[in-house]
């Protein structure tokens, strides 16, 4: 054979050998496959939405500066084997996908849906695993569409979390990440009128997306928002006892009746999680800041109870009505007493935040006061299905603290019993005297 047209035919199969060893290296175990669809976050918004991400993954993805996200949660450290299931319809394209501190570029030539292989990782430690993928270069318009990444190794054979499809709209709740609650614990003798919270959101934990509920009861809830960048609210809902998403299937006489609004307040229906009655005051509150949140509950007859909330804000001294409502079919005292944390944005469900609840007190109907010092630590179905771990409570001398998404490592069980120490303030507000 001639030495040349020898040496090209060794070129061509080690370079031959070398990309099967790329696309389609040995598996030696059991896959583990990531949708990206539910597990991805893009790190720039283009038009004020992560326009490439949909349930099907990463598509028509056209921004140079975009960086990906994608996250899943390992309890033992070991190796680790990825593959990538990805599209590249418009010419070659090369993308670089880093774990850690190791990054590895992968060409992609112009081809149809592909697992392709990307390379081995050591995981030193336990915990959320971060792969982070961006664009180096393009022939077409878009970068590569991107499906799912598929893991394997002594790194996943344990029990690995992520959000794993998108039965029941599960992408969308994996996305927006676990909400997390607070049961407080109030003996069933007690037929309480009011109820008392204050609310203190850390400075650099105010998080776009975010609801931080501090007066919730068996009815309905009252707490803060931030709504978007210029936007926040003081929002005050009730249940109607007829159970539905869409508010105009309430027969007439179960609906939430508006009785009295204060200043600036607006008013109307909710739907999508229930439905009933809402209130809300657009107000610049301040991360920083300590709120009171202030609630009557009252059965006035005829099978009616009436619930009004008001917002005390350090910025005015003073006490504002939000709303006051009356619940048809309802002959109750007011129970269920909670307060929770949740994100109603799933682009910002990578994003962590923080809230502290203090100074939590009941009332009965003679207006005698009950200090709450116990709180029983919830978690959505999100957390309960293992979809998403990044949820945490606790106390501490401020109060009780919950804190969700992020994909921080630690995580509180749930059930988990927290007790603060009495602070012995009770609140000071004139009852008989609110606006």
């Amino acid at each position: 054979m001639n030495k040349i047209v020898q040496i090209l035919l060794i070129n061509w199969f080690t370079f031959f050998a070398s990309l099967t060893s790329m696309v389609f290296a040995q598996s030696t175990g059991t896959k583990v496959t990531i949708p990206v669809g539910g597990n991805t976050w893009q790190t720039t918004e283009v038009s004020g939405r992560q326009k490439s991400i949909t349930n099907d993954g990463i598509q028509a993805w056209d921004d140079e500066a975009a960086v990906f996200h994608t996250f899943f949660r390992v309890n033992k450290a070991g190796s680790l084997k990825l593959w990538m299931r990805a599209a590249s319809q418009e010419g070659e394209s090369t993308v670089q996908i880093k774990i850690g501190d190791q990054s590895k570029n992968i060409r992609l030539p112009e081809q149809e849906f592909t697992d392709i292989y990307v390379g081995d990782w050591n995981l030193v430690d336990t915990g959320y695993v971060k792969i982070e993928l961006k664009g180096i270069a393009k022939e077409g318009k878009f970068y590569p569409d991107v499906a799912s990444y598929a893991l394997e190794g002594t790194a996943v054979e344990g029990d690995i979390k992520f959000v794993k499809n998108n039965e029941g709209n599960f992408f969308y709740w994996g996305r927006r990440g676990p909400s997390v609650h607070l049961r407080y614990p109030v003996q069933e003798s007690v037929e309480a009128k009011w109820y008392y919270n204050e609310i203190t959101v850390p400075e650099g934990e105010d998080v776009v997306g975010s609801y931080y509920m501090a007066n919730g009861f068996s009815g309905g809830y009252f707490g803060i928002q931030v709504n978007s960048d210029s936007e926040r609210r003081v929002l005050f809902s009730v249940w109607s006892p007829f159970v539905t998403d869409n508010p105009e299937d309430i027969p007439e006489d179960q609906r939430i009746k508006l009785l009295k609004k204060g200043k600036d307040v607006n008013t109307g229906e909710f739907g999508n999680e229930g439905s009933g009655g809402q209130s809300f005051l657009r107000y610049n509150w301040k991360a920083g800041n300590t709120y009171k949140f202030l609630l009557k509950g009252e059965p006035v007859g005829n099978d009616y109870t009436e619930y009004s909330a008001w917002f005390f804000a350090p910025e005015e001294e003073k006490w504002r009505l939000i709303a006051s409502f009356s619940r048809p079919k309802t002959n109750s005292w007011l129970t269920g007493f909670h307060s929770f944390l949740e994100n109603f944005i799933p682009e910002q469900g990578a994003f962590e935040r923080k809230v502290i609840f203090s100074n939590q007190w009941v009332a009965d109907k003679n207006n005698q006061w009950t200090e709450l010092t116990d709180a029983v630590f919830s978690a959505d179905n999100t957390a309960r299905q293992g979809y998403r771990m990044d949820y945490g409570g606790g106390e501490d001398a401020k109060g009780f603290y919950l804190r969700n998404c992020g994909f921080f490592d630690d995580y509180t069980p749930i059930g988990t019993v927290f007790k603060r120490s009495p602070l012995k303030r009770e609140p000071e507000v004139d009852l008989n005297n609110l606006p």
